[in-house]
């Protein structure tokens, strides 16, 4: 599916924010968001972001009053990625979309910018056939704002690995995709 036909009615109920492609000229502020959320994420500098971005099935961002307020990427099967959260889901899945990332300011948190980043990459993976979406996020240590979130977004644990020498323990988690009947 082309960049435009994604655009869709993808605007917020916010009148001021709007869901759009993520392009290189985000770049900056994408990293300056990730930064600031580093400690639940893994780090970002613009070589891997450019990697990431090419190899995206999916990058878009929420733009506020002229500003990036969140964004989130993901990978479909097949891609080249080394993250072994990345590598377990494509172990287990034939086709998936994986969200490698959500990042919302934090200066924005609360007001609804994840959830409408997740409807939208909901409505993406249906209408291009995905069956499964997944993602992953930390047990250890706890991460339970993430845990809600996306049981509310019905995703589920479908296993668990610990990372980094047994620093961190994250929860893999997966949401089954219905295909979109108005494709």
């Amino acid at each position: 599916m082309s960049a435009a036909s994604r655009r869709g009615d993808a605007q917020s109920a916010a009148p001021d924010a709007l869901i759009r492609d993520a392009t290189a000229a985000d770049f900056p502020a994408l990293l300056a968001l990730n930064a600031e959320s580093v400690h639940f994420l893994s780090p970002l500098d613009l070589p891997r972001l450019q990697r990431l971005h090419a190899q995206a099935a999916y990058h878009r961002v929420i733009e506020r009053g002229g500003r990036v307020a969140a964004f989130l990427l993901a990978l479909r099967e097949g891609a080249d990625y080394d993250s072994p959260n990345y590598r377990w889901f494509a172990r287990r899945y034939r086709r998936f979309l994986y969200i490698d990332r959500v990042v919302v300011a934090q200066s924005c948190q609360g007001r609804g910018l994840g959830a409408q980043l997740y409807a939208d990459i909901i409505a993406f993976a249906a209408a291009g056939g995905s069956a499964v979406l997944t993602c992953e996020f930390d047990l250890e240590p706890p991460n339970p704002a993430s845990a809600k979130f996306h049981a509310h977004h019905g995703f589920r644990e479908v296993g668990r690995q610990w990372l980094g020498a047994g620093e961190k323990q994250v929860s893999l988690q997966a949401r089954e995709v219905r295909a979109s009947s108005s494709v």
